[in-house]
């Protein structure tokens, strides 16, 4: 499977992930208190820089946006069909800010410095007996995992229909990909419980 982390040393490598992860929640909450599209505008361009200063090239940090841009775009055009222009611009630019950035992040952190951050989140909910912070954490680097790897399949089957000369419809693509992602999330399901990673509570 592939991975969304990025080999580098920008400062934002050298960043520990809780302290990313905190900034990240910062700025969601900053974000989402102001609907100042000049300050709206400066954070997408700082966080755009920052983005870029990763260390991907060009068109492959480009492409890796493709997916969460369109769902960006999809919430902006509902948006204004409600609201007024201003509301959508500012849906619009908060949502690639907080984008872009959290972008950043994945790109610049471990599975495994994700996992160990969110089962340390998740301990005083273990200590109240509501969840297992261990399974929390693995579920959370199964679907940072999982990104790229649906991402890649959804590509390769677009293009086998374009191949085929078959047009591209949703249906005939997210069938076939939810189908195949099922069947990966149980054969990791069963690897996962034959290794005896889980404990089973009867």
């Amino acid at each position: 499977m592939q991975s969304l982390f990025v080999e580098g040393n920008s400062w934002m490598h050298l960043m520990s992930a809780r302290a990313k992860l905190i900034v990240l929640a910062g700025l969601g909450i900053v974000l989402f208190l102001t609907a100042n599209i000049a300050s709206l505008a400066i954070a997408v361009l700082a966080t755009g820089t920052l983005y870029l200063s990763i260390g991907l090239p060009f068109r492959a940090a480009l492409s890796r946006l493709k997916p969460i841009v369109l769902t960006i775009l999809i919430v902006a055009v509902f948006s204004l069909a409600f609201n007024p222009w201003h509301g959508a611009l500012v849906a619009l630019l908060r949502l690639t800010a907080l984008m872009l950035f959290a972008a950043s992040v994945t790109a610049t952190t471990t599975i495994t410095q994700f996992m160990d951050e969110i089962t340390l989140l998740a301990k005083p909910l273990e200590r109240m007996g509501l969840v297992r912070a261990d399974d929390v954490g693995l579920a959370v680097g199964l679907v940072v995992r999982f990104v790229p790897e649906i991402i890649g399949r959804y590509q390769a089957i677009r293009e086998a229909h374009q191949a085929r000369g078959l047009k591209v419809r949703p249906a005939t693509v997210l069938v076939p990909l939810i189908i195949l992602t099922l069947k990966d999330a149980d054969n990791i399901a069963a690897a996962i419980d034959a290794r005896g990673v889980r404990r089973h509570v009867n």
